[in-house]
């Protein structure tokens, strides 16, 4: 079993920035491909962004293209996600998933069997 824990979540003011980072306890993060998703009020959970084991291969939802930034680092067993020109419509809980089912969509959330608790992000206008 792998535990997620997500942090760098909070309030911040439209067009800032917050950074996201998503460790494994038990575990090395770095063994595994890693999504990002968020969940707003009243809404289904959702993609943001997926890196590969390697931070070679990279994807995105487009409602965040351009702006949210997935990387990783294996050597401190971190994933981070950079956000940044927040707008209020990204205010949401963020999740971090991994542990990729093998042909699995990487963009649905059935695809993953391990998730975090999820942190608060909160972009005011």
């Amino acid at each position: 079993q792998v535990q997620l824990v997500e942090s760098g979540g909070g309030l911040v003011p439209a067009g800032g920035s917050l950074r996201l980072s998503c460790a494994a306890a038990g575990r090395t993060v770095s063994d595994y491909a890693v999504g990002w998703f968020r969940q707003a009020p009243g809404k289904e959970r959702e993609f943001v962004a997926f890196i590969n084991w390697s931070g070679g291969i990279t994807y995105y939802a487009d409602s965040v293209k351009g702006r949210f930034t997935i990387s990783r680092a294996n050597a401190k067993s971190t994933v981070s996600l950079t956000m940044n020109s927040l707008k209020p419509e990204d205010t949401a809980v963020y999740y971090c998933a991994a542990g990729l089912k093998g042909g699995a969509q990487l963009r649905s959330i059935q695809a993953y069997n391990y998730w975090g608790q999820g942190t608060q992000v909160t972009v005011s206008s």
